[in-house]
C-alpha cells in the first residue's frame, strides 16, 4: 500500500510539473533589451488628418505621393484559384507590383511557385524574395487573395511615414504577452521592418524556419515573434480619429453589427472612410466592391481630395 501510494504522490507531483512548464510555455515572448521597449513609444499608426496636409505644400505633397509605392506579396495556393484569379483582376491591380506567391506550380495563372507545402516557411522564402526584388519600392503589403484591399488608402496611411523607420501594422491583436498583427486582415512592413526580419531569418535560435514549440504557431504569431527580437512591435492602422483600417470581416458584417449596436447612425458606427482592407467576402462580393470603390460616383458631387495617386505605368486598374 505504502508504494502504491508513493506511486500515486509521484505521479501528482510528476503531473503539477508538467502543468507548470505547460503555463511558463504558454506565457513565453522573447527577452528584448529594456532599451529598445523604452524606444518604443507608440502602438497606434495614423493617417494624416486634412488639416496636417494643408500644412505642406503642394510640391511637397505631391513629392510624397509619388514616393509612396507599394509592393503586393499576395500568397495564394491553386486550391483557391477563384479567390486568386478575383484578386488578380481587382483590387492587386492597384499595386505598383504585385506577386503571387504559391506553394505548388499552377498552369491556370501566373505565380512565384516557391515549392513549399508549410505556410510559416513559405511565407518566409516569400518575404525575402519580396525584398531582394523590391527595387525602388519602400512598402510591402502582405495578402492573402480571400483579403481585398484598397491600396490608395494604404498609402494616405504611410504617406508621412518613413520607411527606413520599422513600420509592422495593420490589424493589432493580442495573444497573451505577444501583440501581432493579424494575416487574415492584411501586414504592412516597411522596408527597415522587412530589411530586420529577413536578417533575423538567418538566426535559427531567434526565429526557426520550422516551429520548435509543443505547438504550432500561426503564420501571424510566428512572424511578430520574429520581429519582435529585432525591436519591431505590432501596431494598429486608424484614421485621423482612431477608427482601425484593417478588418477580418466583410463590408457586410459590418454592416449588419452596426445596425445592431449602432441603428441610429449605422454609416458611422460600421467602418472608416479610410478603409484599407475587408475579408471574409466570396468572388463576387469582391467584384461589387471594386465597382463601388472604383467606378460608381455620384453625379455632380464634387472630390477635393488634396493628393491623387495614380496608377502603376502600363496598367490596366480601374
Amino acid at each position: 500500500m505504502l508504494s502504491e501510494g508513493g506511486s500515486f504522490m509521484k505521479g501528482m507531483f510528476m503531473g503539477a510539473i508538467f502543468c507548470l512548464v505547460l503555463s511558463l510555455l504558454g506565457s513565453f515572448s522573447p527577452s528584448t533589451d529594456s532599451s529598445t521597449e523604452d524606444q518604443h513609444h507608440h502602438h497606434h499608426v495614423q493617417a494624416p488628418s486634412k488639416d496636417e496636409l494643408k500644412r505642406l505644400s503642394d510640391s511637397q505633397v505631391q513629392e510624397l505621393s509619388n514616393q509612396v509605392r507599394v509592393y503586393c506579396i499576395i500568397m495564394v495556393q491553386p486550391k483557391i484559384l477563384v479567390y486568386w484569379a478575383t484578386a488578380v483582376d481587382t483590387w492587386s491591380k492597384h499595386c505598383d507590383k504585385a506577386v503571387f506567391y504559391t506553394s505548388e506550380s499552377s498552369k491556370a495563372l501566373e505565380a512565384v511557385d516557391l515549392d513549399e507545402k508549410d505556410d510559416w516557411a513559405r511565407l518566409r522564402k516569400a518575404l525575402k524574395h519580396a525584398y531582394e526584388n523590391a527595387g525602388d519600392l519602400r512598402w510591402f503589403f502582405v495578402a492573402q487573395p480571400t483579403t481585398f484591399a484598397i491600396i490608395e488608402n494604404l498609402k494616405y496611411l504611410v504617406l508621412t511615414k518613413d520607411p527606413s523607420e520599422p513600420f509592422y501594422l495593420g490589424n493589432a491583436m493580442k495573444s497573451g504577452e505577444l501583440e501581432y498583427v493579424a494575416y487574415e486582415s492584411g501586414i504592412v512592413l516597411s522596408y527597415e521592418a522587412l530589411n530586420r526580419l529577413v536578417n533575423v531569418f538567418q538566426d535559427e535560435d531567434k526565429c526557426p524556419e520550422r516551429g520548435r514549440a509543443l505547438w504550432k504557431l500561426s503564420e501571424d504569431k510566428q512572424l511578430a515573434v520574429c520581429l519582435k527580437y529585432t525591436g519591431v512591435y505590432a501596431e494598429n492602422g486608424e484614421d485621423a480619429h482612431g477608427k482601425g483600417l484593417f478588418s477580418s470581416k466583410s463590408v457586410n458584417t459590418l454592416i449588419t453589427d452596426s445596425m445592431k449596436d449602432n441603428p441610429n447612425n449605422v454609416v458611422e458606427g460600421c467602418c472608416s472612410d479610410m478603409a484599407v482592407t475587408f475579408s471574409g467576402m466570396s468572388p463576387n462580393q469582391m467584384q461589387v466592391m471594386m465597382f463601388g470603390v472604383y467606378r460608381l460616383r455620384p453625379y455632380g458631387h464634387e472630390f477635393h481630395d488634396s493628393l491623387v495617386f495614380y496608377p502603376p505605368e502600363n496598367s490596366d486598374n480601374d
